[in-house]
């Protein structure tokens, strides 16, 4: 087949397949990630059913291609937050803050429970780590963030404790957790207390 034949064809099929994970995102938003089905799926995407066949063998691949693509956006958005002015520690609380505001909005069913143990979870997971050590790094170099715990298990604390803000109610308790878990992070001075992070 000649290539522009080729090319056109390749970007039908990304924008329908674009298309299913749009449609399945609205269907999650306003009815939840059990009650997604096949056929609301094509209904909502505009196509038939067989169609949707050919993309997706199943409502649990359509979730999952939903889920991944969401998951690269939350991380695209993390490494922008990273990338703004300030300083480390400025930087480093946008990025805490962001990550719990994601954490907060998770579905919390078992449904999402299997779908945050994909590997496309892992990889976005270890890239998140580098973006919060490296800001660690940063800070500990500057003297803002305490050096007496490696950065990578720094990382790690944060990371773990801000998880727990997908059981938190309302985003005030969200950002008090982000405010505990940045406590954790500074520097004791010569009397052994913690030094405010600024």
């Amino acid at each position: 087949m000649p290539k522009l034949w080729n090319e056109t064809v390749e970007e039908h099929r990304r924008a329908v397949r674009d298309a299913i994970l749009d449609a399945t995102a609205r269907l999650v938003a306003s009815d939840g990630l059990r009650a997604v089905t096949m056929s609301q799926v094509a209904t909502e995407t505009g196509i038939g059913r067989a169609t949707l066949y050919k993309y997706f063998p199943d409502v649990e691949a359509v979730l999952l291609a939903w889920h991944e693509r969401q998951v690269h956006a939350h991380v695209d958005h993390l490494a922008k937050v990273r990338d703004r002015e300030g300083t480390p520690v400025e930087r480093l609380r946008a990025v805490l803050e962001a990550y719990a505001s994601i954490a907060h909005e998770r579905h919390g069913d078992e449904l999402a429970g299997l779908l945050h143990r994909g590997e496309h979870v892992a990889r976005a997971h270890g890239h998140l780590h580098g973006i919060i050590r490296d800001l660690l790094d940063e800070g500990a170099r500057g003297g803002a963030v305490r050096r007496d715990v490696a950065t990578d298990e720094l990382a790690s604390y944060c990371l773990h404790a801000l998880t727990a803000a997908g059981g938190l109610r309302g985003k005030a308790a969200v950002r008090r957790l982000v405010a505990v878990t940045l406590t954790g992070l500074r520097p004791e001075d010569s009397a052994g207390r913690s030094a405010p992070v600024e």
